[in-house]
C-alpha cells in the first residue's frame, strides 16, 4: 500500500537540516566569530589565517572514510554520529584557550562540518531520488539556502549579544541534542516497501545499468570534468566571499553596495537552485554545467571592468546565477552518472576536492594583491580557466554503464 508522501522528500528536508548544521565548520560560518575570537584568545590574524588553512585542507581528509561510512552503514547511523561529533567538536571549540586548542578543534569542526556532513548529506539525497533527482536537488538547494540566510544572522546576533562562546555554546546543543536525535528518528537510509521503490523503480531495469564503484568514478573523464569545474568554483567562491568588501572597496564601492551584492546574489541564487533543477530534467547534465560556467566566466571577465552601480549588480546577479546552476549540477551529477551503490565514497572524494579548493581560493586572491596591488590578475585568469572547464563540462561524455548481468563499463 502506498503512502500519499514519497518518503524521500522527509528525508531530503532533514538533509537540507544537516546542510544548514555544517555552518560552524564553513568559512561563513566561522566568519561569525572570527574577530571576536582573536580579541579574547589574543590572535594574530596571520596566526589565525594559518590555522584555517591547516584545518580545511586536513578537514578535507574527513570526506573519504565518511563516504566509505554512509555506504556500508547507511545514512541514518552515519548522519547521527557526525552531528554528534560535529556538535562536541563545536562545545569544545566555545572553551579553547589558546592557538593549540583552537587548531585541533577548528580542524575538527571543518572535517566533521564542511567535509563528512555535506557528504552524507548529499548521498541521503542521491540515495532516494532518480527520476525526479534533479528536481529533487533544485528543492533541496533552495531549502539549504533558505536555512543559511536564517542561520547566519541568527548566530551572527547571537555572538554579538552573548559573546562568541555562547553561541557557539548554543550552536553544539542544537546540534547534539536536537538535531542527532531527529536524524536518528526521521531518517531511512535506503528505500524500503512498495511506496518507498516508486521514485527509483527505472534504477532497477537494465538499461539503466550497474552501478559503478569509485574506481570505475576516478577513471571516467566526467567525474574529474565536474569534480575540477565545482573546484574551481568553490576556489572562485570562497576567495570573492571572504574579500568580497576589499574587492569592491579596490573598485571604489563602500560597504553598503557590498551588502547589497550578497543580497542580490543570495535570492538569485535561490531562484537559480529551482531553474537549475528544472533545467536539468530537460537538459543533459553537461550542458547545464556548461552554461553555469560560462556565466561565471562572465562575472570574472566583468567584475576587473566594473566602474558604475550597474556593473556591480550585474556582477552580483551573475555571481548568483552561476553559483546556483553549478551547486544543483555537484549535488545531482554523482548519482546519474555513476549509480547509488557506491555514491558515498564517489562524494566523498568529489567533495574533498572542493574543500581542498575552498581552502586555496582566499591565499590566492591575497597573493595575488600582495604581489600586484590588484585582484585583477587572478580574475582574468580564473576566467580562462572556469571557460575552459565550461566547455569540457559540454562536450564530455557520462560513463555508458553496461547491464547489470554484464562486463565493467566503458565511457560512451
Amino acid at each position: 500500500m502506498r503512502t500519499p508522501l514519497y518518503y524521500g522528500w522527509v528525508n531530503l528536508a532533514i538533509a537540507a537540516v544537516a546542510m544548514v548544521a555544517t555552518l560552524p565548520g564553513r568559512t561563513q560560518g566561522l566568519g561569525l566569530v572570527t574577530e571576536p575570537l582573536m580579541a579574547d584568545l589574543q590572535i594574530d590574524r596571520v596566526s589565525f589565517a594559518g590555522v584555517n588553512l591547516w584545518a580545511t585542507l586536513v578537514g578535507a581528509l574527513f570526506c573519504l572514510p565518511c563516504g566509505r561510512l554512509t555506504d556500508r552503514l547507511g545514512a541514518r547511523t552515519v548522519v547521527a554520529i557526525v552531528l554528534v561529533a560535529l556538535g562536541t567538536s563545536v562545545f569544545f571549540m566555545s572553551r579553547a584557550a589558546g592557538l593549540a586548542t583552537l587548531a585541533v578543534t577548528v580542524t575538527l569542526t571543518r572535517g566533521f562540518g564542511q567535509s563528512a556532513l555535506s557528504v552524507v548529506s548529499l548521498a541521503l539525497v542521491g540515495k532516494w531520488f532518480a527520476r525526479r533527482l534533479n528536481l529533487a536537488m533544485g528543492v533541496y538547494s533552495l531549502l539549504v539556502g533558505v536555512g543559511f540566510i536564517i542561520a547566519f544572522p541568527a548566530v551572527g546576533q547571537a555572538a554579538l549579544a552573548y559573546g562568541w562562546r555562547a553561541a557557539w555554546l548554543g550552536v553544539a546543543a542544537v546540534e547534539v541534542v536536537l538535531l542527532a536525535p531527529l536524524a536518528w528518528m526521521l531518517v531511512r537510509s535506503h528505500p524500503e516497501g512498495p511506496a518507498a521503490r516508486t521514485d527509483v523503480e527505472h534504477l532497477e531495469t537494465p538499461a539503466q545499468g550497474r552501478d559503478l564503484t569509485i574506481w570505475d568514478a576516478l577513471r571516467s573523464p566526467a567525474f574529474w570534468v565536474f569534480g575540477l569545474s565545482t573546484s574551481a568554483f568553490g576556489l572562485v567562491y570562497s576567495g570573492i566571499s571572504l574579500f568580497n568588501e576589499s574587492i569592491l572597496k579596490e573598485r571604489g564601492f563602500d560597504a553598503t553596495t557590498y551588502h547589497t551584492v550578497l543580497v542580490v546574489s543570495t535570492l538569485l541564487g535561490l531562484v537559480a537552485n529551482l531553474g537549475g533543477g528544472w533545467l536539468a530534467m530537460r537538459w543533459p547534465i553537461q550542458r547545464l554545467m556548461g552554461l553555469g560556467m560560462a556565466v561565471l566566466a562572465a562575472a570574472l571577465i566583468g567584475l576587473p571592468m566594473a566602474r558604475t552601480y550597474a556593473h556591480v549588480m550585474l556582477y552580483g546577479m551573475a555571481l548568483g546565477i552561476a553559483g546556483g546552476i553549478v551547486t544543483v549540477v555537484f549535488f545531482s551529477v554523482w548519482a546519474q552518472a555513476f549509480g547509488r551503490g557506491h555514491l558515498g565514497r564517489i562524494q566523498g572524494a568529489a567533495q574533498m576536492m572542493t574543500v581542498v579548493a575552498s581552502a586555496l581560493g582566499p591565499l590566492l586572491l591575497a597573493k595575488t594583491l600582495q604581489q600586484t596591488g590588484s585582484y585583477d590578475l587572478i580574475f582574468n585568469a580564473l576566467s580562462v580557466v572556469v571557460l575552459l572547464l565550461g566547455l569540457s563540462s559540454w562536450a564530455v561524455p557520462l560513463p555508458r554503464r553496461a547491464p547489470r548481468e554484464t562486463a565493467a563499463p566503458s565511457v560512451a
